[in-house]
C-alpha cells in the first residue's frame, strides 16, 4: 500500500512538472527573421540571427547546445549549454534563461545569465 502512494506521488510531481514545463514549447524552434530562414540549416548570412531549438541556441557568432534545462517556479527554463564561438578554440559553459515575452506571450525571450536581453524570438512557420 505504501509503495502505491509513493508511486502515485512521484507521478503527480511529473505531472506537475510536465504541466509547468507546457508553458515553454521548444517542438518546435523559435527564430527572428534570419533565425527562421536558417533552421534547416545555413540558407543566409544574416548579423542578427537567433534560432532557438529544443537542443540549441545559436546565433551568427556562436552556437550553444543545450546540456541541462530546468523548469522555473516562473514558467520559465533555466538552460546550462555548452557554446562555441566562431573563430575561437574549445567550448564554454554557458547559462541562459528564456521565458514568454511579457509584450507578447507568443515570443520568447532568452537572456544571459546576467539577466541582459540577447533577443526574442517568434515560433517560425
Amino acid at each position: 500500500m505504501r509503495r502505491g502512494r509513493l508511486l502515485f506521488s512521484a507521478l503527480v510531481v511529473l505531472a506537475a512538472s510536465q504541466a509547468s514545463a507546457a508553458g515553454i514549447d521548444l517542438s518546435k524552434p523559435y527564430g527572428n527573421k534570419s533565425g527562421c530562414i536558417n533552421k534547416n540549416g545555413q540558407q543566409v548570412y544574416a548579423e542578427d540571427m537567433l534560432l532557438l531549438t529544443s537542443e540549441a541556441f545559436v546565433t551568427v557568432a556562436s552556437a550553444c547546445t543545450f546540456t541541462e534545462k530546468k523548469v522555473q517556479a516562473d514558467g520559465s527554463l533555466a538552460v546550462k549549454a555548452s557554446c562555441q564561438a566562431e573563430g575561437e578554440e574549445g567550448e564554454t559553459p554557458g547559462q541562459f534563461t528564456i521565458r514568454k515575452s511579457a509584450k507578447n506571450a507568443k515570443r520568447l525571450v532568452i537572456a544571459d545569465e546576467d539577466g541582459n536581453v540577447m533577443g526574442e524570438v517568434s515560433r517560425c512557420k
